[in-house]
């Protein structure tokens, strides 16, 4: 029982935060930055539920991913690999299909890296229960 709580705890509130902040991101601070670029390229905005689903799975991934690097790392270092595996090859990959605007980057950045921290915090601190 300790084991999964020491699991299944991080990855989950991991998961959470991670949608919360995505969410807030793309859907409150940045949309118009989205759906202006999206019609510039003659396509609409993915907003339908089941764009949110996908970014769910995509959150419980990036948080597996937390919290395997987070065993063997400090909590620097799992920030720094964690924000470059999940936010820096997505952004190579994307702005090179042209669907990402750029112009976000300047804000998306620190953003990213704090979502990073708190989700390698987070994980570091639940998974590393007294013993």
């Amino acid at each position: 029982m300790k084991a999964l709580k020491q699991t299944v705890l991080p990855i989950l509130l991991a998961t959470i935060w991670i949608s919360i902040s995505e969410f807030v991101r793309n859907e409150f601070l940045f949309k118009s930055y989205w759906t202006d670029h999206y019609q510039t390229l003659g396509l609409v905005f993915p907003s339908e539920p089941i764009n949110g689903a996908v970014w769910g799975i995509w959150s419980l991934c990036f948080a597996i991913a937390v919290f395997i690097i987070a065993k063997k790392f400090t909590l620097l270092q799992t920030t720094l690999l964690s924000w470059f595996v999940g936010f820096v090859l997505m952004w190579i990959s994307s702005g090179n299909m042209g669907v990402l605007p750029f112009g976000i980057l300047p804000f998306a950045i620190p953003l990213s890296f704090l979502e990073a921290f708190v989700a390698s915090y987070i994980v570091k601190k639940f998974s590393e229960a007294k013993k």
